[in-house]
């Protein structure tokens, strides 16, 4: 337990990103409250809490990557766990919201199972949800409790206003991804704009793409909220330099990275993936194109905000005095 401008927290890490939890931790001077989390031989899951949390604001760390079920089941379980042994407050943090994709119903008989996640999220007892860069705004719109939706975008500006890159694009890669795009170029002098038009013939495949913008002799920034199996990232990259772009960056937030995708990116003409670390980077993922950024500091300050009742929309915002 730490006391925290004269307030009971704690804080605990689940299995998904025990990492991102420490440095949460250091960064707050805090440790990590300690849970026990067991599993019976068919696979349930047994969790214990070692010290009482009876009227304190608690907060777990949980990205909901893969393995995507489990790691939301072990939230569910903890959750409970909290609500019955009377925590004041119960704060999800969740940097990578699983299953936000599915946040529509693109064919007639679909679910919408980023609504189904929010529903057993708060019916579980969580109090709040932390976020970050949902693949589809109206996501916060599923939830009956409150939810902060955090933004990288002062996390990928300080880096690349750090590489001084000339003659810049920024690109998106799709017509969804616009705004995002738009408000990362804000920061550069308001760079040039560029979008990727791409028709899919079902999930994770590409049929066509085209470049809508002008990026010959043009350094190119991609900006994503994600990055899977990095085929739409080749395919994109391939119409890029057919156009005459020069150096490709790309900024995703959540490295999801399934399947081809290390293969894919170190085989490509991609010069970085930037991402931050909302996923765990397992050592086989590691390569020398991929640069992982912290986005702990404005968790841990996002935490603190919430703890003094303070507003948390002017940590999304580059401030280019903490260069």
């Amino acid at each position: 337990m730490s006391n925290i401008h004269q307030k009971n927290v704690r804080l605990f890490s689940l299995s998904s990103n025990r990492s991102l939890a420490l440095e949460i931790a250091n960064y707050l001077g805090m440790k990590l409250d300690e849970c026990d989390i067991l599993r019976f031989a068919d696979g349930e899951i047994k969790l214990n809490l070692k010290n009482t949390v009876r009227g304190h604001h608690c907060f777990i760390v949980q990205s909901t990557s893969n393995p995507v079920n489990e790691n939301y089941m072990e939230l569910f379980i903890m959750i409970d766990a909290l609500k019955r042994a009377s925590a004041k407050t119960i704060n999800v943090i969740m940097p990578y919201y699983g299953y936000a994709r599915q946040d529509r119903k693109a064919l007639s008989r679909q679910p919408i199972s980023a609504k189904l996640m929010a529903d057993l999220i708060t019916v579980a007892g969580a109090t709040r949800v932390l976020s970050m860069d949902l693949h589809a705004a109206q996501i916060q719109g599923f939830f009956n409790i409150p939810i902060d939706n955090l933004v990288a975008l002062p996390v990928f500006t300080k880096y690349f206003k750090r590489q001084n890159i000339k003659d810049l694009v920024i690109v998106s890669p799709d017509h969804g991804g616009a705004t995002r795009a738009r408000n990362f170029a804000v920061n550069f002098d308001n760079a040039p704009l560029a979008i990727i038009d791409k028709r899919r013939t079902r999930p994770n495949v590409v049929e066509s793409m085209t470049v809508i913008g002008d990026v010959k002799d043009k350094n190119v920034v991609i900006v994503d909220d994600l990055i899977d199996t990095a085929g739409t990232l080749v395919n994109a990259i391939k119409v890029l330099k057919e156009a005459g772009a020069k150096d490709i960056y790309m900024c995703a937030t959540h490295a999801v990275l399934s399947g081809p995708a290390i293969e894919r990116i170190q085989n490509s003409e991609l010069k970085q993936l930037i991402v931050t670390n909302s996923i765990e980077l397992p050592k086989e993922k590691r390569i020398d194109k991929i640069v992982q950024l912290s986005i702990a500091p404005m968790i841990a300050n996002t935490i603190l905000n919430i703890l003094d009742n303070k507003a948390i929309s002017d940590l999304f915002i580059y401030n280019p005095d903490e260069q």
